[in-house]
């Protein structure tokens, strides 16, 4: 008998690049590790806020430090990530509200699609434009009209104040329920850590079955 799915939480933002990484990680491990990986469309902003944390692109040398950190990740994770030629605007002035919103409404409307719709997203901040998630033009014109309603911004809140409950300075952050326990793991580069817990193997970011087809 096949046991339950454990159960685990990622919160993100699809301004956070790191936010990236750590999804496209655990999207493929989740059917190798059986969990039941949920995905919570968050806001970065808030959670900054909230915490008193500032975000790293506002001190010269850790923006620096952040440009080469995800150029190199991204190829040891191979995830086609890059750096918008407007960085800066984007990271600290364009912000994320209605992108996220647009997620928690695919999530509200469409769950089997977040996913998908998520990583459109990034490719499309962090990356060249890619090709549509497989959501209509009346699905998606559908869901933008709702992104200003009272049960989209209530969602999101609702969201970004569970992952400051669990006590997020930052983005992404996966909690993990095991055994009536809860463990929350900041960064993306806590998946050794959380296969630990998991009493799983950790076989590097990019495991040998999704390797094989890459």
């Amino acid at each position: 008998m096949t046991p339950a799915p454990r159960t685990l939480e990622l919160f993100y933002d699809v301004l956070s690049p790191y936010s990236w990484l750590g999804f496209e990680v655990l999207c493929r491990y989740k059917k190798l590790w059986n969990i039941n990986l949920q995905l919570r469309p968050s806001l970065i902003a808030a959670i900054m806020k909230d915490s008193g944390n500032q975000p790293p692109a506002l001190l010269p040398r850790k923006a620096q430090y952040l440009q080469n950190d995800i150029r190199l990740l991204g190829q040891h994770i191979q995830v086609p990530i890059q750096l918008p030629k407007d960085f800066f605007s984007v990271i600290l002035e364009k912000g994320s509200l209605s992108a996220m919103r647009f997620l928690t409404a695919v999530n509200l409307e469409h769950p089997k699609m977040l996913e998908k719709v998520s990583r459109e997203l990034w490719m499309r901040v962090w990356s060249r434009a890619a090709e549509k998630a497989g959501m209509s033009t009346e699905q998606a014109q559908g869901l933008l009209e709702k992104i200003s309603t009272p049960k989209v911004k209530n969602e999101l809140r609702d969201t970004t104040n569970a992952a400051c409950k669990y006590g997020a300075f930052g983005l992404p952050v996966t909690v993990a329920h095991l055994d009536g326990q809860t463990h929350m793991l900041f960064g993306s580069d806590r998946m050794e850590l959380l296969a630990h817990l998991l009493g799983e193997k950790w076989m590097g970011p990019v495991p040998p079955a999704i390797n094989a087809k890459i």
